[in-house]
């Protein structure tokens, strides 16, 4: 048995999207996922770069994915934000999350940023467990807010 991590590339980004709505039907929301793969190719690699992400292959086969950016605190200046990381469900409970959140984590003390962020829902028992072994604060204080594309065109 072959596990591999390495940087996305192009050539990744359907089986990156096959990941994601992979999520969102864990998620329960199979029917929010509305990116595209141009899109993915254009905001990840394009021009219009926004995220970088991480890949996780079993026997040359992607199987897990770790999807990050850079954001800006105003408080506390550059932040890592780690979007999401997903691991096909017949692979879940190997090990693998771990060894995609360290490589992250690793990004962001390379980049020397002052805070690694992710969300985790509130009901995601196996997520939060996986988070709390690394000593992680999971706020309970803030709510999340957000306005959709036909609020913002509406606006």
């Amino acid at each position: 048995m072959s596990i591999k991590i390495r940087k996305g590339t192009e050539k990744d980004i359907e089986a990156a999207l096959n990941l994601i709505k992979e999520l969102a039907l864990y998620e329960k929301a199979p029917n929010e996922v509305s990116v595209t793969i141009e899109q993915m190719k254009n905001w990840g690699f394009g021009s219009n770069k926004i995220f970088d992400f991480f890949v996780l292959e079993k026997n040359a086969v992607v199987i897990g994915l770790a999807l990050y950016y850079f954001k800006y605190s105003t408080w506390k200046g550059k932040c890592l934000f780690l979007e999401d990381i997903i691991i096909t469900e017949n692979e879940r409970k190997n090990g693998y999350g771990k060894l995609l959140f360290n490589e992250v984590a690793k990004v962001a003390k390379n980049e020397n940023v002052e805070r690694m962020e992710w969300q985790v829902l509130n009901w995601n028992e196996p997520a939060i467990k996986f988070y709390k072994k690394y000593n992680a604060t999971l706020d309970d204080e803030w709510l999340n807010g957000k306005l959709v594309k036909i609020d913002l065109q509406n606006f």
